[in-house]
């Protein structure tokens, strides 16, 4: 059986039982395989736009004779990605082109979506929000020395004007990662040193803490 780091259980904790799940970026398949095996998903579909990580999924899957379960799509996104699914991960990427992958897919308000940005996850809110999606979970994730932002979306059929705060904090509820916010706050305030109106945005976390 798989076992996830603290990261990648968290969103494999978002996944809706009994769902088809696409984990785009999938490198070495640890999440899909992870939700077959636990029955949490009974088909999965794993692509990745390069043959070497995707190779590394194909021979996990072997392995664990999953074949029938889980196929492996070579795939710039969800360019390539013609089968049925209806939920969506995108992990281990920053957040500009986390955006531009959503932007690129078809049908994607029908879809669960669940993003963990490396980098820049404002700009993957703000992606959601600006096309009528609300986080319904919005999490800080620590794994080693690193802090993660882990959040799953839901069409709601209507745009709701969002402002900066709304990008950084999303839905998040739990702000006892102190040393996550601390670090987002010293970004900030050295942001806001050319130019950038932030004020807003750091009064709120500066009044969460």
């Amino acid at each position: 059986m798989v076992t996830l780091s603290r990261r990648l259980q968290a969103i494999a904790d978002m996944v809706p039982q009994g769902s088809t799940v696409v984990d785009v970026g999938t490198d070495h398949g640890y999440i899909p395989v992870y939700l077959v095996q636990n029955n949490i998903c009974n088909r999965a579909i794993a692509c990745d736009i390069n043959e070497g990580p995707l190779n590394s999924c194909r021979l996990l899957v072997s392995q664990l004779n999953l074949n029938d379960r889980i196929k492996c799509v070579l795939s710039d996104g969800l360019k390539n990605v013609s089968s049925f699914y209806d939920t969506v991960v995108i992990a281990g990427m920053g957040g500009e082109l986390i955006a531009n992958i959503l932007s690129d897919a078809v049908d994607i308000s029908s879809k669960h979506i669940i993003l963990n940005p490396m980098t820049h996850p404002e700009l993957a809110r703000k992606w959601l929000y600006d096309n009528g999606f609300e986080i319904s979970k919005d999490i800080i994730v620590a794994d080693g020395r690193h802090h993660y932002n882990v959040f799953c979306a839901q069409h709601t059929e209507t745009a709701i004007k969002k402002s900066v705060v709304d990008y950084y904090l999303g839905s998040i509820d739990d702000f006892s990662d102190k040393e996550y916010f601390e670090h987002l706050l010293a970004y900030l305030r050295n942001k806001q040193k050319s130019g950038a109106d932030l004020e807003n945005i750091i009064c709120k976390i500066e009044e969460k803490l």
